[in-house]
């Protein structure tokens, strides 16, 4: 007796793999009802897709390729320059060599969920992640630039191994000097390093903020994360600022 048409659609539903898709299209080769051949053909696009996605990664991963020799690849990135209040957030994360963490890519282009997600999966596969930051008022007192050059470096002091190679976003750091540093461009897009490393920035600073707006209610900080939004401004205007606004990103916005 052959398997309803459900119980296939739910096996189809448990596969999150190639090994496994490829199975269920063996299996269901030669049922020939009109329901089974369409998942079918939904699993063979999944192969599809996650065969595209593998060859993404591949690129993703010429940056490391070119410091195979290197045993700890390190791929550094921060969060929150742009902001009128809270911290600039960086981290550093050394991947396994062989690490394979579908669907990473720079933060600003994934969802908030799939964020979330892939943190836990980076969390959990990295060899060292460290976190760094600088406040509102070391901002202040020394400017953006030299904060987050100052995040990026605590961000490697807290990883709990030496990196052979630092793979930047965008910058050199300069209290980094003792180590190798490659600039890259558009990083969070092209090392896999890098985006992973935007991604640990990216999740814990909004976790951060999305606190802080307990604390300080009414700038809408658990969804602008503390950027310039209108109602963020239209409240900084009617409010005045609270105890994490950066004073000098805000001059034009208060009395």
């Amino acid at each position: 007796m052959s398997e309803k048409i459900g119980d296939i659609k739910a096996e189809l539903l448990r596969a999150s793999n190639i090994d496994e898709y490829s199975l269920f299209c063996d299996k269901f080769a030669e049922d020939n009802r009109a329901g089974v051949q369409k998942l079918v053909e939904t699993a063979k696009k999944r192969i599809a897709a996650i065969e595209n996605e593998k060859l993404r990664l591949y690129e993703m991963r010429s940056y490391e390729r070119l410091h195979a020799d290197k045993k700890y690849i390190c791929g550094i990135d921060e969060v929150g320059r742009g902001p009128l209040a809270g911290p600039v957030y960086a981290a550093a994360v050394i991947l396994p060599a062989d690490a394979e963490i579908l669907y990473i890519n720079d933060s600003k282009k994934l969802s908030e969920k799939k964020r979330e997600e892939l943190y836990q999966e980076i969390m959990e596969k990295a060899v060292s992640v460290g976190i760094g930051y600088s406040t509102h008022e070391r901002i202040d007192e020394i400017n953006i630039l030299q904060a987050t050059y100052e995040a990026m470096a605590k961000a490697v002091d807290n990883l709990s191994v030496k990196p052979d190679i630092l793979l930047v976003d965008a910058v050199h750091i300069p209290q980094l000097d003792m180590y190798p540093q490659e600039s890259i461009i558009k990083g969070d897009a092209k090392s896999v390093s890098i985006a992973a490393a935007s991604i640990i920035a990216k999740v814990t600073r909004d976790r951060l903020m999305t606190e802080l707006d307990e604390k300080y209610p009414g700038y809408g900080f658990a969804h602008n994360k503390g950027y310039g939004s209108a109602d963020h401004i239209e409240a900084l205007k009617k409010n005045g600022p609270c105890e994490i606004h950066r004073r000098s990103f805000i001059k034009n916005f208060t009395s």
